[in-house]
C-alpha cells in the first residue's frame, strides 16, 4: 500500500481525536478563509466547495463558516494568512511535501525544519520534490462494501480516471475538474464511501523498513499536528506487516 494510502488510514483514525483538540476545525477554518479569497460565492469557486463541504463533514456551525467565509473576503477583519508549500526528504529518500497556511512565515519554516531533522528528513529547495505529486480526486471504499464491477461502471461512466484496487481499499481516482460531479454521480446511486478528497497522489513510491519506517511515521504525525500545516503527502511505501506493528 502507497505512502498516501496509509497515511490517509491512519488519519482517519487519528480524526475524531483531532476533532476533540480542535485542530480540524482551526485548519478547516483557515482553508474556507484563504477559499474564499478567490470569491465568496461556491457556486462559481471550486475551491470554497469544496472547503465548505468539508466544513459540514465536520458537523462545524453555519456561523462559523459564514464568518471564515467573510473573513477571506474582507467583510470582517482577521489575520492574514500565507498559503506556502514546504518540499523535503523524509528518511530512505522518500519525497515529502507539506501545504502550510500561515500568519508568520518565519516562525513555521523553522518549525517545519526542526521537525524534518528531528526525524531524519531534511527541508530541501522549492520543486525539489513537487513534480511527484499530481492533485486528483480520490474517493475511497472499504474493500468488500460496494461491488467493484457497479462501482467501477459508476465511476467511469461519470467521468472518473480510473478505479484502482489496494490492499484494504477501493479507490475511484478523478481529475480535479470531474471529482464532484464523480462524487456527485456515486451519491446518488447511494453508495457509501468511506473517504473523499482532493489530494495529492505520487507518480512512484519508495519501499522504507525498520527504523526508517518508524522515523517516517513520526516525522508525518509531527508534520500534520503543527498548527500551520493543512496537509502532508509523502510516497513513501511501508509494509502492511511493519505498519500494523508500528501502529
Amino acid at each position: 500500500m502507497s505512502g498516501h494510502s496509509k497515511w490517509a488510514n491512519i488519519k482517519h483514525r487519528k480524526a475524531a481525536v483531532d476533532a476533540k483538540r480542535g485542530k480540524i476545525f482551526t485548519k478547516v477554518i483557515r482553508e474556507l478563509t484563504v477559499a474564499a479569497r478567490l470569491g465568496g460565492d461556491p457556486n462559481t469557486n471550486p475551491r470554497l466547495r469544496i472547503a465548505i463541504a468539508a466544513a459540514k463533514n465536520q458537523n462545524m456551525p453555519k456561523d462559523t463558516i459564514d464568518r471564515a467565509i467573510k473573513r477571506g473576503t474582507g467583510e470582517l477583519g482577521g489575520e492574514e494568512f500565507h498559503e506556502i508549500a514546504y518540499e523535503g526528504y523524509g528518511p530512505g529518500g522518500s519525497a515529502v511535501l507539506v501545504q502550510v497556511l500561515t500568519d508568520n512565515k518565519n516562525r513555521t519554516v523553522s518549525e517545519i525544519r526542526r521537525i524534518f531533522t528531528k526525524y531524519g528528513g531534511n527541508l530541501g529547495e522549492s520543486g525539489c520534490v513537487g513534480w511527484i505529486f499530481e492533485k486528483k480526486g480520490r474517493i475511497a471504499f472499504d474493500k468488500g462494501s460496494v461491488d467493484e464491477d457497479r462501482l467501477f461502471e459508476i465511476a467511469l461512466e461519470a467521468g472518473a480516471d480510473d478505479v484502482k484496487t489496494e490492499e484494504s481499499e477501493l479507490v475511484v481516482v478523478t481529475s480535479t475538474d470531474t471529482f464532484e460531479s464523480v462524487k456527485a454521480a456515486i451519491e446518488q446511486t447511494g453508495l457509501k464511501y468511506a473517504s473523499a478528497e482532493v489530494t495529492m497522489i505520487p507518480k512512484n513510491n519508495v519501499r522504507i523498513e525498520g527504523k526508517e519506517a518508524e522515523h517516517m511515521l513520526r516525522l508525518m504525525e509531527n508534520l500534520e499536528d503543527s498548527d500551520d500545516v493543512q496537509n502532508v503527502y509523502s510516497n513513501f511505501d511501508i509494509a502492511e506487516e511493519l505498519m500494523q506493528a508500528l501502529g
